[in-house]
């Protein structure tokens, strides 16, 4: 079996990842790999040299004067990315040596053009419908003898996405053997990328009330966001502690006594969730989105979002009192959930049985 897979092209998949969908790509690679499946990656600069990645770009743009007069010119950026996945997808129609095209990015191009590729292809639902996204699948499902296929990282999500077309769930793994578990300790801690959706400021409201001391960790997606709302706060008992690869994530998780997950949007995993019980402390989350799926009441608490979200009301309250309860329940328990139901190998596992589906009569 033959597995091309593409990535996202905004961020390099390399550590310390981006985010959630930068992750999931790296590991399912090294994980398929891992298994014997043949692989070939499509990804942006700078992504893991141990990827052997073919590049999404198109380097330099070549545009005409003409071209750059045109005032409905989209912004260089975009049509890099744009381009670069239409050459992809061109180069994909004549391979005839691909079994399944795994899309994994979020550009609307490898969905619309999936069905003048000869294999089959499955798209991995990372976030909400986007205008983007939509009426690309809903257009692309409705082509006679496409072979296509949708998961989503969460029931939550893919509930979210079935207007459109039929969503199955893979939920997201992390690498148990590396998210060892730790002892814990008296500090939180909050990782993620900060920015207004991920609402750090909520963590270190709750943090104060409960008389914690708090550890940030995670790339400054919002730089306006981060000198307003977080930078202000900082001080002995709010500490940035900068952008984490897994080791040192692994280390503050499993040395805290619980990890807030604050989002301020339906998310659409919650893979820090995942991370902090694989090292064995507990997870204290407003329940948004597919967090509800990943944290049971034996490893976390999970707080009602109401209708506070400025960071100085009844939710912080509630996320306080969390803080305590959780530092009751049990890191051995914390753990075995990770590995029962959040691991990469079970996640590897998983996506092969749907290459297989898309590939009768193929073994990986």
């Amino acid at each position: 079996m033959h597995i091309a897979i593409l990535a996202a092209a905004r961020h390099p998949i390399a550590e310390p990842f981006a985010g959630g969908l930068e992750s999931l790509t790296w590991h399912l690679v090294h994980g398929l790999r891992d298994r014997g499946v043949d692989v070939t990656v499509f990804a942006g600069e700078g992504s893991d040299p141990a990827l052997d990645a073919r590049m999404l770009r198109t380097s330099p743009l070549r545009l005409s004067d003409s071209a750059r007069a045109d005032v409905s010119m989209m912004p260089e950026p975009w049509l890099r990315e744009h381009h670069a996945y239409l050459q992809v997808m061109l180069q994909l129609q004549r391979r005839d040596d691909v079994d399944v095209v795994h899309n994994n990015s979020l550009h609307h191009l490898p969905i619309a053009m999936a069905a003048s590729v000869p294999a089959a292809v499955l798209t991995t639902l990372h976030t909400p419908p986007t205008p983007w996204l939509e009426p690309a699948i809903s257009i692309a499902s409705g082509v006679p003898g496409a072979r296509l296929h949708h998961v989503a990282v969460s029931e939550h999500t893919a509930a979210a996405w079935r207007h459109v077309t039929e969503v199955d769930v893979v939920p997201n793994g992390v690498d148990v053997r590396r998210w060892a578990r730790g002892d814990g300790g008296p500090d939180l801690a909050w990782a993620g990328r900060i920015v207004p959706e991920k609402a750090p400021h909520l963590a270190i409201a709750a943090a104060r009330a409960a008389g914690r001391r708090l550890r940030l960790a995670g790339p400054v997606g919002d730089p306006a966001y981060f000198a307003r709302c977080v930078a202000p706060l900082l001080g002995p008992d709010v500490e940035y502690v900068g952008h984490l690869g897994t080791s040192g994530l692994a280390a503050l998780f499993g040395s805290s006594a619980a990890t807030l997950v604050t989002p301020a949007w339906e998310e659409p995993y919650g893979l820090v969730a995942a991370e902090s019980l694989a090292c064995g402390t507990p997870v204290v989350a407003i329940a948004r989105g597919g967090l509800p799926e990943v944290v049971d009441a034996a490893t976390g608490v999970l707080v009602d979002a109401g209708t506070d979200t400025a960071g100085d009301g009844a939710l912080v309250g509630r996320l306080a009192a969390a803080v305590e309860e959780a530092g009751r329940l049990n890191r051995g328990a914390c753990r075995d959930r990770a590995v029962s139901e959040c691991s990469v190998d079970r996640m590897v596992s998983e996506y092969l049985a749907h290459y297989e589906v898309l590939t009768p009569g193929l073994v990986a």
